[in-house]
């Protein structure tokens, strides 16, 4: 592909993640700086059509930020675009995507690709024998504090990794005293809500390219908080899975312990942690920051619960530099597409990566049901 400018089809951008992370933090940060480098130190620019069902607050968001093309028939704009972005409702993004598939457009999208294993399989197969370029949102793995942790792990810090363990989550609120900060329908199993259909997808990335691909899943999914209000303050039930408490076997042995709640009170530094412990050496890695222990340097704490502790011991760890700078992982990845689409080049991140993510959700799922071990064989 040789121009310069990308019409991109951005449909969902009237909700949370669509407009702070897709448009304003991605797409709309990409233009102020004059569009996607390239390789060869030219420019590609994107020109964005914004797409919804809600006409005045997709006129509002144009309005907002100088932009003039908007629609609610996203199947009428693709002609329009080269590459089609989707941030709507699980529920609603798998015939959208298929749609774009179709019309032989370049495809990127939210996760989870769609709500179950198979479709994903299936949008996989027409994305590949439609010779598209296509790709998922993994934004984790650009987070500054997990890409220093790959920084450990590829210098060969930590030895032999033994273990993972994860806390993520934070106390979303009810809805009727105070209101939620995640929308309705994440509580709704009907309309494609669930921490485990969510979570599981970001966790399965972020173990199989820092640790190892999973091979078996132990997973308890609750729905702790029963009864929610919506964004009119209607009470209703909440169906969908809010926690889920998850120990994952690797191939590599390591096992990854990693617990997701949307009804916990946050007593850590960040709101995603991954303690990594190895032969060699501990890491513990955040959004933003990354702290090591290494072994020559390891304490010998000694256990006497008659006695105050009066080791500092989040002062033994040692602060992993940045050493460069870290753009917004979102936009790190946009940028990353929009360069392979231009080099005519797969994703890394691809549809196949996302299918992946699906499996392991849905082995989650059925193991918090079944109250069993499952194990995941990869998928050809």
């Amino acid at each position: 592909m040789n121009q310069s400018s990308i019409g991109v089809l951005l449909n969902g951008v009237t909700g949370r993640m669509g407009y702070r992370q897709h448009l304003l933090r991605s797409v709309l940060a990409i233009r102020e700086q004059g569009g996607v480098l390239l390789p060869d130190g030219s420019r590609v620019q994107l020109e964005p059509i914004l797409a919804g069902r809600n006409a005045a607050k997709l006129k509002d968001l144009a309005d907002r930020h100088g932009l003039t093309a908007w629609t609610t028939d996203a199947d009428s704009a693709l002609p329009d675009v080269q590459i089609y972005f989707d941030a709507q409702l699980t529920s609603a993004r798998e015939p959208s995507v298929r749609a774009a598939i179709a019309a032989g457009k370049h495809v990127y999208a939210e996760k989870p690709l769609s709500e179950t294993l198979q479709a994903a399989l299936e949008l996989a197969g027409l994305a590949r024998d439609a010779g598209i370029c296509h790709g998922v949102v993994h934004d984790k793995l650009f987070l500054p504090g997990l890409r220093k942790l790959r920084r450990l792990i590829d210098g060969g810090f930590f030895g032999r990794i033994l273990s993972v363990r994860g806390e993520f989550g934070y106390w979303v609120f009810e809805g009727d005293w105070q209101e939620a900060q995640r929308p309705s329908w994440n509580y709704r199993a009907e309309d494609g809500g669930g921490i485990v259909l969510d979570m599981f997808c970001h966790w399965n990335y972020v173990l199989e390219n820092l640790f190892g691909r999973v091979s078996a899943v132990t997973a308890k999914a609750v729905t702790h908080i029963p009864r929610r209000w919506d964004e009119q303050g209607e009470a209703y039930a909440a169906t969908a899975d809010d926690a889920a408490y998850g120990i994952f076997e690797l191939e590599s042995g390591t096992i990854a312990q990693i617990n997701s709640s949307w009804s916990t009170r946050v007593f850590r530094d960040e709101l995603v942690e991954f303690q990594v412990d190895g032969t060699e050496g501990s890491a513990v890695a955040g959004l933003r920051r990354c702290r090591v222990q290494h072994r020559s340097a390891t304490p010998k704490p000694v256990w006497n619960p008659d006695l105050p502790a009066t080791e500092p011991f989040r002062d033994q760890w040692q602060e992993v530099p940045d050493n460069t700078d870290f753009d917004n992982g979102f936009k790190a990845q946009w940028e990353e597409f929009v360069r392979d689409v231009v080099a005519g080049r797969q994703h890394r991140y691809d549809f196949f990566s996302a299918a992946r993510g699906l499996q392991l959700a849905e082995a989650g799922l059925t193991s918090s049901a079944e109250g069993r071990r499952v194990e995941l064989k990869p998928l050809s």
